[in-house]
């Protein structure tokens, strides 16, 4: 084939022609209500002397002035800053206006009764509507899951735990189970032994347990309860969450994992025991079905049916709700830049109803916008200039255009079939 040269202004005329082209298909099309997923902000970990990771090592963990599990004041700004930047989104689609503040029939904004949650919602609408009385709904005591964002197992036959061990067996390992990840994850398990000095740890001493990677992995599908796995990568998850969580805050290098995180490489391997946790109990499609049910439902019900009267809906809930959609709704495989985790924290999924205003015809859009790790870290104001990470997803049962959309028809169909 006979290669073609442009001149340097040929280029540059065909580069404005694109962003034309691409300027012009935005505007042929209308947002029409948005249903937005958020994880909860910056939290504290779990780690004190007397919980179950001050077991795990001889060193003491560093003390956070904020409670375990709550918002720190960090997340709080987060969240704040997060919140003006998709209110000028928000604007900029003509959703809503910027000269006045919402009513109940434009925002509509549900969290979690844990005040992780509470307190991410509230930041969110402080930063999205300062000066604005928009109400935090909240429906169950305050530290009380509320039975929407809360994934437990309902179905208490044997039948459905079998099926649920082996969903998680496969998801693990197509051919070795858990089993077979342990070993995969052999290294990290290795690393992280080694970094929380585990052989001097008082689970070593009073249980006589010290070798890290052969700690018991056993499978809990109990109805009432969240699905578990115990062993070393479920331990190694708590403890790669609190090294990343002060990562978040900002503590100094030299003082996250007592100094032994030495570069990225590291820590993104020390990251994959809690990612790999996250996929294979969450994400295995039998438990991810059971225990998304209730969210995936009302979020069908808000954008499709519009039993939601609200232009935007605002949702505030947990990783393990996130790994849970993804995987009932057959999300493709996905990488999100610039992060370490693929739930991030304060990460949020939009769902959006789009018009295309020449056929009338409408179109569902799933994006992830999420702060980067650095983001985060640094406590980086977002705006038009520093915008959040945007990863467009896509479900295996709604293809999409080149735009990100999928008919609205496909998606309802999808959705009916996966809600049976």
């Amino acid at each position: 084939m006979k290669k073609v040269n442009y001149s340097p202004l040929v280029c540059l005329a065909l580069l404005f022609s694109m962003a034309a082209q691409a300027a012009d298909d935005i505007n042929d099309y209308s947002l029409e209500q948005v249903v937005i997923f958020s994880r909860h902000g910056l939290r504290a970990p779990l780690s004190t002397p007397s919980s179950s990771l001050g077991k795990m090592t001889p060193n003491l963990w560093p003390q956070w002035d904020t409670k375990p599990s709550y918002l720190t004041t960090r997340g709080g700004v987060l969240e704040t800053y997060f919140g003006h930047y998709i209110n000028t989104w928000l604007v900029k689609n003509k959703l809503l206006t910027d000269d006045k503040c919402p009513t109940e029939d434009d925002v509509y904004i549900y969290a979690n009764s844990l005040q992780r949650t509470i307190a991410t919602a509230q930041f969110f609408s402080f930063g999205a509507f300062p000066g604005c009385l928009v109400p935090v709904v909240h429906k169950e005591k305050m530290g009380t899951m509320d039975p929407l964002f809360s994934p437990i197992i309902r179905d208490d036959s044997e039948a459905f735990k079998q099926r649920a061990v082996a969903s998680i067996n496969a998801t693990a390992d197509l051919n070795t189970g858990i089993d077979g990840l342990n070993t995969k994850l052999q290294p990290a398990y290795q690393d992280m032994a080694k970094i929380i000095n585990y052989t001097k740890s008082a689970n070593c001493k009073q249980e006589q347990q010290c070798d890290f990677a052969k700690q018991p992995t056993t499978f809990k599908i109990i109805a009432g309860q969240e699905p578990g796995v115990s062993g070393p990568i479920r331990t190694g998850t708590s403890i790669s969450d609190a090294f990343i969580l002060q990562y978040y805050e900002g503590a100094k290098l030299s003082d996250i994992a007592w100094g032994g995180i030495k570069d990225n490489e590291q820590f993104e391997r020390l990251v994959s025991i809690k990612e790999s946790y996250n996929t294979v109990l969450f994400g295995s499609p039998v438990v991810a079905k059971e225990v998304s049910a209730r969210l995936l439902s009302y979020i069908d019900n808000t954008l499709i049916h519009n039993q939601g009267k609200a232009k935007v809906t605002f949702l505030v809930g947990h990783d393990s709700n996130v790994a849970s959609m993804f995987a009932a709704l057959k999300i493709k495989p996905y990488v999100l830049p610039n992060q370490f985790e693929t739930t991030p924290i304060g990460g949020k999924v939009f769902f959006e109803r789009w018009k295309d205003n020449t056929s009338g015809k409408q179109f569902i859009k799933i994006e992830y916008k999420y702060q980067s790790t650095d983001q985060i870290r640094n406590l980086e104001q977002l705006n038009q200039q520093n915008p959040p990470q945007n990863v467009v997803l896509e479900m295996a049962d709604c293809p999409i255009n080149k735009q990100g959309f999928c008919p609205l028809t496909t998606f309802k169909t999808a959705m009916s079939k996966l809600l049976k």
